[in-house]
């Protein structure tokens, strides 16, 4: 499954300071991936065309709760 998120890049200009470009991660993709606010990534540049983002720390897993009820042993 292939999902695209369209984005646009940000620049913020402070006065006396370079601008800095700033890009946003859609709240669906994070969702999807599990990223939280503050964890800490690394870009890669694989080609002129082409970003990879790679966590520091793995991510802890998600657990599903069962809908399912438990039935009692009879004794």
């Amino acid at each position: 499954m292939q999902v695209q998120y369209p984005i646009t890049v940000q620049a913020i200009r402070s006065k006396g300071c370079n601008p800095r470009l700033y890009v946003y991660v859609p709240l669906p993709l994070a969702a999807a991936i599990g990223l939280e606010p503050g964890e800490k990534v690394q870009w890669t540049l694989l080609d002129r065309a082409t970003l990879q983002m790679k966590r520091f720390t793995q991510p802890a897993p998600t657990t599903v709760k069962s809908s399912a009820k438990t039935r009692r042993r009879k004794k």
